[in-house]
């Protein structure tokens, strides 16, 4: 067609599409360009799925450490009772046929431990326990743990320390020793005491078995292992240490023309009169001086021993008893109390006499001639006291005493 110029490139409806020709020649333009094919999307179903395993993962997560939670809660709670309760001390025994299991169910029966099973496993995972027979003190509200460790320390590792202070009887010291150890009983230490073996070197007189005043008061560490007539032997044994071995008692009390037994009767005295040390040593001379004169020693420290100390006073001085110094001269049969360490060094070394120049010595009629301690009473509030050579002055320190509010 005339006008019109032939471009090969152009598609006619004459080109024959098997001609190679007519691909090569073709010249693309920005609409033919295909763009990149998108991906895929997921089915609904598929996105169900996802979506539930996720959810489920997460609850079991949640369950799982809600149960882990709970078994840790609920296993403390078994290992470490927390009852609200202040601790209190438990006796516990275990017997000689005793097993484990028996144990563990006493243990949590006594409310020691929270659940015997968890007790069990817990022995077992800590390397197991051998059991010793014998006394334990435990106490409420122990971790587990603890409660192991105190029935793995064997009864006579297991000590408690007691104190017997001075001037305490033997039925004190008895009371004592009971209500800080439960195991032993105050009945048998008295009899332990009156069978125990005493050494020669007191000279007691020929039959006396009390014990009284020869058991040294002090702090002693007991063990769950320990009976009656073991700690009386202890006592005993201190006694000696202290009195005969380090105080020198038998030359002392031969330097006195007494009896190394006769000499703690004073000191016992000496324990219960004075409350200050310095009081000692006169009150050792006031003994001595009324000795001498065979004068009552009057102590009412001897007329309370072994009476209900709650009765009036004058009631007792009327009861006729071998400690009865306002009825019986001389010394009591027995200590009245067992000694510490001041007043056997003070009844072995009494305080001399008051020299003449001394207040109390003024009055007398020659103060160089027969110048002596021979009276005493309260005279403060610190438990010092007032001596006096004679009855007028012993009258008015007794006056002085009653106006301070000192005597009954």
């Amino acid at each position: 067609m005339s006008g019109t110029g032939f471009d090969p490139s152009v598609r006619t409806g004459g080109a024959d599409p098997d001609d190679d020709r007519w691909y090569t020649d073709w010249e693309l333009d920005e609409w033919d360009e295909v763009a990149e094919v998108p991906g895929v999307e997921p089915l609904r179903g598929q996105n169900r799925v996802a979506k539930w395993a996720v959810w489920t993962s997460f609850a079991l997560v949640t369950v799982l450490m809600l149960v882990i939670g709970y078994v840790g809660w609920w296993y403390l709670g078994r290992v470490q009772p927390d009852t609200g309760a202040p601790p209190e001390a438990v006796e516990f025994i275990v017997a000689d046929d005793d097993t484990l299991e028996l144990v563990a169910d006493r243990l949590q029966a006594t409310g020691l431990v929270e659940d015997a099973s968890v007790f069990l496993w817990y022995i077992d995972q800590k390397g197991g326990l051998e059991l010793t027979p014998g006394y334990y003190e435990l106490r409420t509200n122990l971790h587990i743990g603890d409660v192991l460790a105190r029935l793995r320390t064997p009864p006579a590792e297991t000590y408690q320390r007691i104190t017997f202070p001075e001037g305490f009887t033997l039925r004190q010291m008895a009371n004592r020793l009971a209500d800080q150890q439960p195991l032993l009983d105050a009945e048998e230490f008295l009899a332990a005491a009156r069978t125990a073996t005493i050494p020669d070197v007191y000279g007691r007189p020929a039959g006396e078995t009390w014990a009284e005043g020869l058991l040294f008061p002090d702090t002693y560490q007991i063990s769950n292992a320990d009976n009656e007539a073991q700690v009386i032997e202890r006592m005993v044994g201190l006694m000696e240490r202290v009195a005969v071995n380090q105080e020198d008692l038998a030359e002392g009390a031969a330097a006195l023309g007494l009896t190394p037994y006769q000499v703690l009767i004073v000191a016992s005295m000496i324990e219960k009169e004075a409350k200050l040390d310095a009081d000692r040593p006169k009150i050792a001379r006031v003994i001595y001086n009324r000795l001498d004169i065979d004068m009552l020693l009057q102590i009412d420290a001897a007329v309370y021993y072994g009476t209900d100390v709650d009765a009036p006073f004058s009631q007792l001085r009327q009861i006729d008893t071998p400690y009865n110094t306002y009825m019986h001269h001389g010394l009591p049969p027995t200590p009245i109390a067992n000694p510490g360490r001041a007043s056997i060094r003070a009844a072995l070394n009494p305080a001399p006499d008051p020299p003449p120049g001394d207040p109390i010595c003024r009055d007398l009629p020659d103060p160089t001639v027969g110048c002596h301690y021979v009276f005493y009473v309260l005279a403060n509030d610190q438990g010092g006291h007032a001596f006096a050579a004679t009855e007028e002055q012993h009258a008015a320190n007794v006056a002085a005493a009653r106006a301070a509010g000192l005597l009954g």
